[in-house]
C-alpha cells in the first residue's frame, strides 16, 4: 500500500442551494444543504485515503469551536491528522450551489498553513510515496520534497514554490481561475508535469497535450471538490508509478465521481 499525505490548509464550509448568484440588490432565498471541513487539502487527503486505504494530513488549525470540530470530523473521515494550532480563527468559506451544480465560493479570513518550523511530524514525509501540497512556506516544500513524488497546486502561492528552489514532478491547478495561473518562466525549476484543468473541456498536460473530461452528463450533486480529487487521483497515480497519462486518467475518474455528490465528501471515488 503507497503511503500518502496532504501539506495543506482547511476551511469550515457551509455549503447554501440557490437558484442562482444573486444580482446586486437581489435577496435571495437560500437552502442550507451542510456544513462540514473541507478545503483543498482536506479534500484531496480525504480522496487519497479512500483511493489507498489511510492518508497522513499535515494542516493548521485556528484555537476555536471550528477548529476542534473539523479536526473530529477529519479523523472520522479516516485520516491521521497532525495539526498545529493557530491563535486567529478557523477560516471559514460560503459555497453557493446554484441549479446547474455550480459552485462559487466566499471565503472568511486568513488561510492557515504549516509551516516548517511548526512542530509537526515533518521527517515521516522522507518514507512517503507521494505528497501534494496546497499550503505551507518555502522550507515546508522542501521538507515535502524528501517524499518519491512531490506534487502541488499553484494556490501555495509562486512566490514560495519559487523560493522553494524545488522542482516539482506535477504542478496541477485550473486552467479558467485567474488565481492557478502560471506565467511562462515565473518558476525557475520548472515541474516535470504542468496539468492545468478545464471543467468539463477536460485540460492539457505539459508534456502531453490535451486530455478529455468523462463524458457523463450533468452533475447530480454539485461540482465543489472535483479539481481537489483529480489532484488526488494524479498525486495517488504517480506515486503507484503510473506513467502521467494514467495518473491523469485517474485523477478525471476521481473528480467525475465527486461531482455526483452533495459537498465535499458523499460521492468519492473508492479504491482503484
Amino acid at each position: 500500500m503507497s503511503e500518502l499525505a496532504v501539506v495543506g490548509h482547511t476551511e469550515w464550509v457551509e455549503f447554501l442551494r440557490v437558484p442562482h448568484l444573486p444580482k446586486p440588490g437581489q435577496i435571495l432565498h437560500a437552502e442550507g444543504l451542510l456544513a462540514q471541513p473541507a478545503g483543498g487539502g482536506a479534500v484531496a487527503a480525504v480522496q487519497l485515503a479512500r483511493l489507498v486505504g489511510s492518508a497522513h494530513f499535515i494542516t493548521a488549525l485556528g484555537r476555536d469551536s471550528l477548529g476542534e470540530q473539523a479536526l473530529q470530523q477529519l479523523q472520522a473521515l479516516g485520516l491521521r491528522v497532525s495539526v498545529v494550532w493557530r491563535d486567529q480563527p478557523t477560516r471559514r468559506a460560503i459555497t453557493y450551489i446554484d441549479a446547474d451544480g455550480e459552485r462559487s465560493i466566499t471565503v472568511v479570513g486568513q488561510r492557515l498553513s504549516p509551516q516548517a518550523g511548526d512542530a509537526l511530524p515533518w521527517d515521516e514525509l522522507t518514507h512517503c510515496d507521494g505528497v501534494y501540497v496546497t499550503a505551507s512556506d518555502a522550507a515546508g516544500l522542501r521538507l515535502a520534497r524528501k517524499a518519491a513524488v512531490l506534487t502541488a497546486t499553484p494556490r501555495t502561492g509562486l512566490g514560495i514554490l519559487e523560493a522553494s528552489g524545488v522542482q516539482l514532478d506535477a504542478l496541477i491547478g485550473s486552467g479558467r481561475d485567474p488565481s492557478e495561473q502560471v506565467p511562462d518562466g515565473s518558476l525557475s525549476h520548472p515541474p516535470t508535469l504542468r496539468i492545468a484543468t478545464e471543467g468539463d473541456q477536460g485540460g492539457w498536460s505539459e508534456p502531453g497535450g490535451r486530455f478529455a473530461a468523462i463524458d457523463r452528463g450533468e452533475p447530480q450533486g454539485d461540482t465543489y471538490g472535483a479539481g481537489d480529487c483529480f489532484a488526488a487521483g494524479v498525486t495517488a497515480g504517480l506515486a503507484m508509478g503510473m506513467g502521467s497519462q494514467q495518473a491523469i486518467a485517474l485523477g478525471c475518474r476521481c473528480g467525475s465521481h465527486c461531482i455526483d455528490g452533495v459537498g465535499a465528501y458523499a460521492a468519492m471515488m473508492v479504491g482503484l
